[in-house]
């Protein structure tokens, strides 16, 4: 195709032009650093916690481009590191919601996009049965960024700074939540909050890595 040509396809990790979304050596290496982690609480609102991999080395390096260094085409690469593992998969499939975790309309605007808003999108359009929903869950607070906060400091940040529009499509729903690195586990407990506050029947977070 012309289009292909134009913009041919790279592999996500060496950016070499190749086939697929990477290239048969990365392939090989990013399947040995595939940690496939699954975590559940006994301690709620949060049900459990998958990730693929640690926070560290090149995933970390992807991960920071992704985010921070206007690199939204790497979302294709993250998307298909998610369907192409079989164990992500079955873990995506147990859910009736994928909700990406939302970020604050100044810094979204900042950034020019949400991560993992670009990921969830297009993991829904190839899996059936599984809903997206935008707009949702809102952050209502511009926090200072996790990132740059000590532990103590994090879990107090986001008190608050989640709330749910239209609960009435979350209430006994099993609800996915998608984030890029888990840390400390702030965001993701503050997001459940919110979202078991208006009758979510379950909440677990897909995570790209945990740091």
């Amino acid at each position: 195709m012309l289009l292909n040509f134009i913009y041919p396809n790279k592999c996500g990790i060496c950016e070499k032009i190749c086939d697929n979304f990477l290239c048969p050596n990365c392939k090989n290496n990013i399947e040995k650093l595939q940690f496939n982690k699954l975590k559940k609480f006994l301690i709620k609102p949060l049900d459990e916690h998958f990730y693929i991999f640690k926070y560290e080395g090149i995933i970390r390096k992807k991960i920071i481009d992704y985010k921070f260094n206007d690199k939204a085409f790497l979302s294709d690469f993250f998307t298909q590191i998610i369907l192409k593992n079989k164990k992500v998969y079955c873990f995506i499939k147990k859910y009736d919601i994928i909700i990406p975790v939302p970020v604050h309309k100044k810094r979204k605007d900042q950034r020019g996009y949400n991560q993992t808003e670009l990921i969830s999108r297009k993991i829904v359009q190839n899996i059936d049965d599984l809903e997206y929903l935008n707009n949702c869950l809102v952050k209502t607070k511009n926090t200072k960024p996790q990132s740059k906060l000590k532990e103590n400091d994090r879990k107090h940040n986001l008190i608050g700074a989640y709330k749910v529009n239209n609960d009435f499509k979350i209430k006994n729903k099993k609800i996915l939540l998608l984030d890029d690195v888990y840390t400390t586990g702030s965001t993701a407990n503050e997001c459940s909050k919110a979202l078991k506050e208006v009758g979510a029947k379950k909440v677990g977070i897909l995570t790209i890595a945990k740091d």
